[in-house]
């Protein structure tokens, strides 16, 4: 039992507040319905002199209490029932080859499906939808990368015909196929690089959207990086019109409080896509650690794969990966530099 509620004070305080950090540490039954609770049961507070604590389920069953219904005390936490639930539907998802639908999921997991979609977001940081695209997306890519064919791929992905495979193979890559072996070639990428006051910036977009934003100090260097990233693409310098979209980059750089509202074509695997949502859900002039960060997707051990998934990030500003700091609050791991994530914290925390 956890020392912080051994007093009945203590209890009673955890109670009165519905402390889930409480339960597990003790349990609480009410003579007046027969049943025992956790602290952080949602039923109506009862009056004390009705209530009685005991340290186990075993204790309060054999007082002749029965679990309550709503916080299910002789079951696992509720967080880890949640996250059970969810793990099961992600089996679920990966081992189908058509996605399986809202309502089939939330069946399987004995929950509503408006319910049940808000649970899986809580645990995973993306709607199942999500979730499903980006582990087809990542199986069609490693397909494409191992298979000696495409039509080999098409069976290593787990599609059992051609059409399903092209039909969402072109969504998932923003190409085809052929022309995501090889390397990109024959797709369009419009780019342009600017000057900002923490040195070159380069921005480059499908017709999907802003597929990266970079920044360094050679203007030479940037675009050698984009075409590193994609070198069978074809690049196109940006016109008057793409590089209205580069200032506006700018101008958010300069200024966050403008706000910075773009499409973006963002590639990545599954966890990668995970890191980078939570990554946009931290308000701007506030950090996060990396414990946090993984802490919040669900994934509390993988703080090294959170940092790697920062660094493989190429939408600078826009995937805010510089809002992530050291346990400690102290700056480092920004591919583009220390002092420039330092610049645009300063700034965001000002604005």
């Amino acid at each position: 039992m956890q020392i912080a509620f051994e007093t009945e004070s203590a209890r009673w305080a955890a109670l009165a507040a519905r402390d889930a950090a409480a339960d597990g540490a003790f349990f609480y039954s009410v003579r007046t319905t027969g049943v025992y609770c956790r602290p952080s049961c949602a039923a109506r507070p009862a009056r004390p002199e009705n209530v009685a604590f005991h340290a186990t389920t075993a204790e309060a069953e054999a007082a002749g209490f029965r679990p309550c219904k709503r916080c299910k005390p002789d079951q696992a936490p509720l967080a880890q029932r949640n996250a059970a639930a969810v793990a099961a539907a992600c089996r679920l998802i990966e081992a189908a080859e058509e996605s399986p639908g809202l309502e089939v999921l939330a069946a399987e997991a004995r929950m509503s499906p408006f319910h049940f979609h808000r649970v899986f977001k809580s645990v995973t940081g993306l709607t199942p939808k999500a979730f499903a695209d980006a582990r087809r997306a990542e199986r069609v890519r490693r397909a494409l990368g191992e298979s000696s064919s495409i039509t080999e791929a098409i069976y290593d992905a787990g599609f059992n015909s051609g059409g399903r495979f092209y039909e969402q193979s072109e969504r998932v890559l923003g190409m085809t196929p052929t022309r995501f072996r090889a390397g990109g070639e024959a797709q369009q990428i419009r780019f342009a690089v600017g000057e900002c006051s923490l040195g070159s910036i380069l921005v480059a977009a499908t017709d999907k959207g802003v597929c990266a934003i970079l920044f360094g100090d050679d203007p030479g260097g940037l675009v050698r990086d984009l075409q590193d990233r994609f070198d069978k693409a074809e690049l196109i310098g940006g016109d008057a019109q793409f590089e209205a979209l580069v200032a506006q980059v700018v101008g958010f750089v300069e200024q966050p409080r403008l706000g910075l509202d773009l499409p973006l074509d963002v590639r990545g695997t599954a966890f990668q896509q995970r890191v980078w949502q939570a990554l946009r859900e931290i308000p701007a002039g506030q950090t996060a650690s990396y414990a946090q960060v993984a802490e919040q997707i669900g994934k509390p051990s993988a703080v090294r794969a959170v940092a790697q998934a920062c660094a493989a990030n190429a939408l600078a500003v826009a995937i805010p990966c510089h809002r992530v700091v050291r346990n400690d609050g102290a700056l480092s791991g920004y591919r583009w530099g220390v002092e420039r994530k330092r610049a645009l914290l300063d700034r965001e925390a000002a604005a």
